[in-house]
């Protein structure tokens, strides 16, 4: 029996869910001439999705499976030929091209939008900005309480990305300077779990795509951040400049070349109604 096209979701556990049925069934594969797969980012899943979507609407024949999991858990199965395109918040690790050359997997490496990471706190926290070495401080375990950085005497509750997570690393590394996360940092499975958790948790701190953080409006407020100079609030326009200090380019990887269904399905990403999209969900567009 063909398989209904699968309407990509946002949520990851709905998308999940949707992915246990179609991998559970036996019938799509990497390399399947009918499908496209897509692994990755959970940053990017609501971009992807809303890709996905879009395209499959006005290509009746195509028909595209999405699902997140982290960059890390895309970039495994790129290496592992169980994805056609793989999804990242980061770029691939000398580790993992090293595994992919022993696997003779050659990862072609496509931005498709730039992100900024949103530091965000519940909106009754009277702080607004924090300098990059305060965010630190409090993600590393150095500061422990709000009025260490002129907020009210409250404990702060660190909310982080799992370490598979694409934005988990790349914030260690440009917030962190690599140092070890807190040991007491709540580690939660998805950005939109991070989210509930700063709204249900009044002195909680986390960091979200961009996009995420416009999705939820005065749900959360994201702080505005100082790298040695003026605080700058992350926007569209913060991001593109170069003001705002905390941002990334996203990829798509795939095996080689993008070729057929995929290059198609690409260009398509990269041309004027993808770029669209990606203004549209809230990321920032490469388009000049």
């Amino acid at each position: 029996m063909k398989l209904l096209k699968i309407k990509i979701a946002a949520e990851i556990a709905i998308v999940g869910i949707m992915a246990a049925f179609v991998f559970g069934a036996g019938k799509v594969v990497a390399g399947d001439s009918n499908y496209i797969i897509i692994k990755g980012s959970d940053t990017m899943v609501h971009l992807v999705s809303t890709w996905a979507e879009d395209y499959m609407k006005t290509n009746p024949k195509a028909e595209i499976s999405v699902t997140g999991g982290g960059s890390g858990t895309g970039i495994a199965a790129l290496l592992n030929g169980t994805t056609d395109i793989c999804a990242a918040s980061r770029s691939i690790k000398d580790k993992e091209l090293k595994l992919a050359a022993a696997k003779n997997i050659k990862p072609r490496e496509i931005v498709v939008a730039r992100d900024g990471i949103a530091v965000v706190v519940n909106p009754v926290n009277p702080i607004n900005s924090l300098s990059i070495e305060q965010i630190g401080k409090i993600y590393t375990g150095a500061y422990t309480n709000w009025k260490q950085v002129g907020g009210p005497d409250h404990e702060i509750i660190v909310l982080s990305r799992e370490s598979s997570s694409g934005t988990f690393v790349f914030f260690q590394e440009h917030v962190l300077k690599m140092n070890d996360y807190t040991p007491k940092a709540r580690l939660m499975p998805a950005t939109s779990a991070i989210i509930n958790a700063t709204v249900e948790d009044k002195w909680s701190i986390g960091y979200v795509g961009l996009g995420y953080a416009t999705d939820a409006g005065d749900k959360v407020k994201p702080l505005a951040v100082s790298d040695g100079g003026k605080a700058i609030v992350p926007s569209e326009a913060t991001v593109k400049s170069g003001e705002y200090s905390i941002s990334r380019p996203l990829y798509l990887y795939t095996n080689g070349e993008p070729t057929g269904r995929v290059k198609i399905f690409i260009d398509y990403c990269l041309g004027s109604a993808g770029q669209k999209i990606v203004r549209e969900t809230g990321y920032i567009s490469i388009a000049k």
